[in-house]
């Protein structure tokens, strides 16, 4: 290559760059939007060609359907819920500030329910004194439910740019449906990779998307639902809310639901209601820590199984960084990560020969 060709070349290289920076920086402020209506659209592909067949391949007609679809089986149900939940936030939070929950008081009555031997071992090492606990309890639940109260009026503020994201989002969608297969070649031809390693790469990512929101959101969700249902029978409070709660704390495993349902059950058998106590032990136990290990590898599958331990810390990591949108960002740049090098051995026996 001639320098002036390779002046141009380096300077096409600088204007591609410069010009993708300014795309995505314009794309940044609806990123969620753009992400979500992508993952849709892979979950809801498989869907989009058996009703394209049925509509015997007219394209427009068939994306259209997959949308509508689309809308009354995630978006209304979502929104039906984002709603009850912002309004039982708000009464949580009402309750704290009226004095009608106190998270320290009832630490309190669970501690002096305790055997005195329990007392004289936590005297032992110098933890007889509860009080500055029930005190850091009382606050930090007083922060929980003014955090979700703010969240409650963000919500009520940001209506309009919520529904340009849905817009954005379903706008998307149709056309990623209607036009996904010729995009997906498209982008294909112009990654500069071993076909081999472009199918992997490709395969892996819609795998891992796949997996993560069909598979990981119904576990989540059918272990909320039922942690909701069981705390309604048994007459707790916020039984939604809490419903909802263990529903995200299911997304990281090793963690899980028990971190609110536990807790609750000890309390309910300090304070000597042990009928709900055992109950909740129980249905905790056998109802909604089942569900992790019978649904998960039936809609997960084995393919895309990654260590526990690599799903916690990027589903950590990309809720940190993302938002509510990382708890799918996260485990995928992992899954690329590891991805990427299964394959490094492979490119550097490529480049030597």
């Amino acid at each position: 290559m001639s320098n002036k060709n390779n002046v141009q070349y380096q300077s096409f290289l600088l204007l591609l760059a410069g010009v993708t920076v300014a795309f995505a920086w314009l794309l940044r402020p609806y990123y969620g939007a753009l992400f979500w209506g992508a993952a849709l659209a892979i979950i809801f592909m498989p869907l989009h060609r058996r009703v394209l067949r049925r509509l015997h391949g007219r394209p427009n007609l068939a994306a259209l359907a997959t949308v509508i679809v689309c809308v009354l089986i995630v978006i209304i149900p979502l929104i039906f819920i984002t709603g009850s939940l912002v309004q039982e936030g708000a009464v949580f939070y009402h309750n704290i500030s009226e004095g009608k929950f106190n998270l320290g008081q009832y630490f309190e009555q669970a501690v002096a329910a305790l055997p005195q031997s329990v007392h004289d071992l936590l005297a032992h090492f110098g933890l007889a004194d509860a009080l500055s606990m029930k005190d850091k309890l009382s606050t930090a639940a007083m922060r929980g439910s003014k955090f979700l109260a703010t969240q409650a009026f963000n919500v009520g503020q940001n209506t309009f740019e919520f529904l340009i994201g849905l817009g954005i989002m379903l706008y998307l969608l149709f056309f990623l449906l209607r036009d996904g297969p010729m995009l997906g070649r498209r982008i294909t031809q112009l990654i500069p990779l071993n076909q081999d390693h472009k199918h992997h790469l490709f395969r892996k990512f819609t795998t891992v998307v796949r997996a993560t929101v069909k598979g990981n959101v119904a576990v989540a969700a059918t272990q909320g639902v039922l942690g909701g249902i069981i705390f309604w029978i048994l007459g707790i409070e916020g039984a939604l809310l809490w419903g909802v709660i263990m529903g995200f704390l299911s997304l990281l495993p090793a963690v899980g639901a028990a971190l609110i349902w536990l807790p609750v059950a000890v309390f309910f058998l300090l304070t000597g209601a042990f009928w709900k106590g055992i109950i909740l032990i129980v249905f905790g136990v056998l109802v909604i820590g089942l569900v992790d290990n019978l649904l998960r590898p039936l809609l997960v599958g084995k393919d895309t199984k990654m260590p526990d331990y690599v799903i916690l810390i990027s589903t950590l990591g990309g809720l940190t960084a993302f938002g509510l949108n990382g708890f799918v960002i996260g485990p995928l740049i992992a899954a690329l990560f590891m991805a990427c090098w299964d394959l490094f051995p492979s490119a550097v026996k490529q480049s030597d020969d």
